[in-house]
């Protein structure tokens, strides 16, 4: 059994815990409309499918095992053990380590909507082209052998939280872990095939700004909750998040308009998710301004890293890599540059710390190459059982009906000459 401490709850914290933990369940819905809206229409209830499924998945995993993996214990830096194995231990007293002013019940639920969502955001890369049944083999694989490993090494009390990597609400553990795999999900899986005459373009943009709608809110949550406690350190991480936002928006706005000569509402989504998912592992511990600065490099740099995956032909087909991946790293080495001790008792390079953005640094690199690799090996044996990609003719037809047997619009039926190989402009 864990360190368990009695009378020490606080009502406050408790409600705190329990609404942020709604609101980052809520993102996975928002997720689901965000993608559904970039896809082409035929696809769109896989996509869509794939976020969802996740919330019944991965409650079942962490339930069973994962949450005790992740946090329960410590076995050589590595992963936890088995002393929650099902919840065993895991109740209405809090927890001494990990959240003492909330039932351990509260945390635990808050932590699953992080383990939710993560694995559907790699979804995103290979979107148009895996079928479902080998999607949830690799849901399963990926969250025991990547997501629950990161968290133990973050959060869990792990090697990489030995050394001092601090990750506030899951630069590496989420965004960096999912952004990798995306990449390496890239070039095991191949490029989508398009039929004649078929755009790529996104099908359904107020789903896209719907769903961009949904994940800004959702993040107060998945920011400010991460405080565990209703208090200072959340309000900063409530200003920040909004303020990276709002920044990595106009930014990006900015950019395409510049470059493309239009106002583009697509764009200006993708700012604001990659001002978002950059900030997340530094919303705790920097000041406001600093905020602005990383919104501000999120959007320059993660559209950078886009136009640099068009360039190169890698078919992460709703940028994954290029928001998410590049964003989580971005942030997470940016928290070893702008904070400050006042906030959140961890200083970084401009408070005169280099230690701390060393092992920031170094945190990145290893997270980075683990996601990537073990990702990459878990798709490779998940194609010699099941295959990952789906055939030609259920590309052409789309997924949704020849998958699901449902379709997400009414729509008269259209030729379909396929062009194979042929990958996205």
């Amino acid at each position: 059994m864990g360190p368990i401490s009695v009378g020490a709850i606080s009502a406050g914290d408790t409600g705190f815990v329990l609404l942020s933990a709604a609101l980052v369940l809520l993102m996975t819905p928002g997720l689901a409309f965000f993608y559904g809206g970039l896809v082409r229409h035929k696809n769109v209830l896989t996509i869509m499918m794939q976020s969802f499924i996740s919330m019944g998945v991965v409650t079942v995993i962490w339930i069973l095992v994962g949450f005790s993996l992740a946090y329960g214990g410590d076995t050589l830096g590595v992963i936890g053990d088995f002393r929650y194995l099902g919840l065993q231990g895991v109740g209405m007293a809090p927890s001494t380590v990990f959240a003492p002013t909330v039932p351990f019940l509260a945390f635990f639920l808050f932590q699953l909507m992080f383990a939710i969502i993560t694995p559907a955001l790699i979804g995103g890369a290979f979107a148009d082209r895996v079928s479902f049944k080998a999607y949830l083999v690799f849901l399963v694989l990926w969250s025991l052998l990547v997501y629950i490993p990161f968290v133990h090494w973050i959060w869990g009390g792990g090697f990489l939280a030995k050394w001092g990597v601090v990750d506030f609400a899951g630069g590496i553990v989420v965004h960096l872990s999912a952004g990798m795999a995306a990449l390496a999900s890239v070039f095991v899986v191949g490029k989508r095939r398009v039929v004649a005459n078929e755009s790529l373009l996104p099908h359904n943009v107020p789903y896209v700004a719907l769903g961009a709608g949904l994940l800004w809110f959702g993040w107060f949550g998945f920011n400010g909750g991460s405080a565990l406690a209703a208090n200072g350190v959340a309000a900063v991480a409530f200003v920040n998040t909004n303020t990276a936002a709002a920044v990595g928006m106009v930014t990006w706005l900015a950019l395409t308009w510049w470059r493309e000569g239009k106002a583009s509402m697509t764009g200006a989504m993708t700012g604001a998710v990659a001002g978002l998912a950059t900030i997340t592992p530094a919303s705790g511990y920097v000041p406001p301004l600093a905020a602005v600065i990383i919104g501000l490099l999120a959007s320059l740099l993660c559209y950078t890293a886009v136009q640099f995956r068009i360039r190169r032909a890698w078919d992460d087909a709703l940028d994954v890599w290029g928001v998410h991946g590049v964003g989580g790293a971005l942030g997470t080495i940016l928290t070893g540059v702008f904070a400050i001790v006042a906030i959140n008792k961890v200083s970084g390079l401009v408070a005169g710390d280099g230690r701390q953005f060393g092992v920031q640094v170094l945190g990145v690199a290893i997270a980075a190459v683990y996601s990537f690799a073990v990702t990459y090996a878990i798709l490779k044996l998940v194609n010699l059982f099941v295959p990952v990609r789906v055939s030609q003719d259920v590309e052409a037809k789309g997924l949704d009906q020849s998958l699901h047997g449902e379709v997400a619009y009414d729509m008269p039926p259209r030729a379909a000459n396929v062009t194979a190989g042929q990958g996205v402009a």
